[in-house]
């Protein structure tokens, strides 16, 4: 290992190793027997020196140690390991992040909940399908498909059932017009030709509506634990990582005045002033919702 390695690895490999021995001596977290958080730090170390940004730099070299540290530490408190693609270390502009796949949303979901099983399938056209709505939540009481109506082409929708052992269920239905459009939301936009999503749209299908069930789930929790706050801050992290990299990439870029000409004089009879008319209320316009910078402080040194 070149010594330059061997200075990142000591400030966040062996700083978020120290870090998380002492949320275990503290009581601030419990990892299921299976889980050596050793042998976790050891594999995503071991992938992150293959991982490149898309100017093709080493992220061990291009990010930032702080942000290496916390995406080190969102993985290992999440209980979730790479090497079993739970997960995957994602870099923007100097920030790496830590993603979670739906295999790893799930093996979250199970921790935190308890559930026993998590099920996803998929509503052919010409399926015989029915739920029910108890107190607010979806209960499915009847799916019947054929052998015939399987096919890509005529997918209508999906679920995903959550089950646990005291015959507890919590589903999640989306149309297949809502699981494109998520799709499209995507940073990675799969809804393009010759993407992934196009060309298996029945697997992913089933990911995304897992994925939606098990959020949805476990956002309804009021638990404050370490595991809850690490699973909920991925979105808020990447859209962070993801503005940071936006603003350095035009921070050298042209400046343009864009103040308007002040006009000579005003036309007679015209007040210099108008108010302007009230806009209409749009309740599905979020342009304006954007979240804050990561402010200085959150490195392994503040923790």
């Amino acid at each position: 290992m070149s010594s330059q390695l061997a200075l990142v690895k000591r400030d966040t490999v062996d700083v978020v190793a120290d870090k998380v021995r002492k949320f275990q001596e503290r009581g601030e977290i419990h990892f299921p027997a299976n889980y050596s958080p050793e042998n976790a730090m050891k594999s995503a170390w071991l992938l992150l020196q293959s991982v490149q940004t898309k100017d093709n730099k080493p992220v061990l070299e291009a990010c930032t140690r702080d942000s290496i540290a916390n995406a080190l530490l969102d993985m290992v408190v999440q209980g979730l390991n790479p090497a079993k693609k739970q997960g995957y270390f994602i870099p923007y502009g100097k920030n790496l992040t830590f993603q979670r796949s739906y295999f790893g949303t799930m093996a979250v979901t199970k921790r935190v909940t308890g559930a026993e099983d998590i099920d996803a399938q998929i509503i052919y056209e010409g399926d015989e399908f029915e739920f029910e709505v108890i107190r607010g939540r979806k209960k499915i009481t009847k799916h019947k498909t054929a052998f015939s109506n399987i096919d890509d082409n005529k997918i209508a929708g999906a679920y995903c059932t959550i089950y646990w052992a005291d015959g507890r269920e919590y589903t999640e239905i989306m149309t297949i017009k809502e699981i494109r459009q998520a799709w499209k939301k995507s940073r990675q936009n799969p809804d393009k030709e010759g993407s992934t999503h196009n060309e298996f749209p029945g697997e992913m299908a089933k990911r995304t509506v897992i994925n939606r069930a098990c959020k949805a789930y476990m956002n309804t929790s009021d638990d404050g634990s370490l595991v809850m706050t690490h699973f909920n801050r991925q979105d808020e992290a990447i859209a962070e990582a993801e503005m940071e990299a936006e603003i350095a990439a035009n921070a050298n870029g042209e400046i343009i005045d864009i103040t308007p000409p002040v006009s000579e004089k005003v036309e007679q009879g015209q007040s210099q002033a108008s108010p302007e008319e009230p806009k209409e209320m749009r309740f599905d316009d979020f342009s304006d919702d954007i979240p804050p910078v990561r402010q200085a402080g959150n490195g392994p040194d503040s923790w």
